[in-house]
């Protein structure tokens, strides 16, 4: 069974988060690391590998990005995929989700081309753009049946059947291999690496694409061709200093009162 899970490299949200001149997200010149929605779509890859008793199972990572998102490829190797592969190019900086589903659609066809691939994994949102809409587009590119939003996975042969949570219902779908997923943080907690899958992970295959290993014109891909685009962007305001209500003669709970009720938080 061949698993490919796409991971993406994004700004750290603990750090500060700058944008360029033309309004695209800076992933160079701040610290990133591997999106944590995607940890759990890993996750989820491993633990169909370790459940896949006496069957060949290969885990690949997949990211697409700067030189520097090669730190999200490592991060899926130390927590056990087996394989990574990253797809950097000048020419994918300020690609939309269309133009990114076209390059993963492509790297993933490569990696396919010497071993089927079975399943493809996603998470459920990238926590920088939160679009959720790459793993549908993926399922188009690619021909396969996509299921999507997975609290719960069960695999039997090349039956898969998840749990949906929704607002009102919960709902289970099933699918045949092979097909596209996406989880959702409710999957289970994401491990952490080992130091022994640390240093494993230095030993494992990493491999590098250009566009032109994928066999993708620069000119389907960048920010001249997104459909989506960032039209403005404002520094955060600074932090006001909070406002301290007194208790002196009693009144400290009616102006407490009064204060959320200005808010409406109340």
């Amino acid at each position: 069974m061949n698993i490919v899970v796409c991971v993406k490299y994004v700004p750290d949200a603990t750090a500060d988060r700058r944008f360029e001149a033309d309004n695209t997200v800076d992933r160079v010149g701040v610290d990133g690391l591997l999106s944590e929605l995607d940890e759990y779509a890993v996750e989820q890859a491993l633990v169909l590998k370790e459940k896949a008793e006496g069957e060949d199972v290969k885990v690949t990572a997949l990211c697409v990005g700067p030189d520097k998102a090669v730190d999200a490829v490592r991060k899926a190797l130390q927590m056990g995929a087996d394989e990574g592969v990253l797809v950097s190019d000048d020419a994918i900086a300020g690609s939309d989700a269309i133009a990114t589903s076209l390059v993963l659609a492509k790297a993933i066809e490569k990696i396919g081309a010497t071993e089927k691939v079975d399943l493809v994994m996603c998470g459920m949102a990238s926590t920088d753009a939160s679009m959720s809409v790459v793993p549908a587009m993926l399922a188009e590119r690619l021909g396969l049946p996509q299921v999507t939003f997975a609290a719960l996975i069960e695999r039997q042969g090349d039956q898969v059947r998840i749990k949906r949570d929704g607002d009102t219902a919960t709902e289970v779908i099933g699918g045949t291999l092979p097909l596209v997923m996406s989880v959702t943080d409710q999957t289970g907690e994401a491990r952490y690496p080992s130091f022994k899958g640390i240093m494993a992970a230095k030993k494992k295959p990493l491999e590098t694409y250009s566009l032109a290993d994928l066999g993708v014109d620069a000119a389907q891909v960048g920010l001249s061709v997104a459909w989506t685009t960032v039209a403005d962007t404002a520094a955060r305001p600074p932090r006001s200093a909070g406002e301290i209500v007194k208790d002196e003669d009693g009144s400290g709970a009616s102006a407490l009162t009064d204060f959320l009720a200005s808010k409406k938080f109340i």
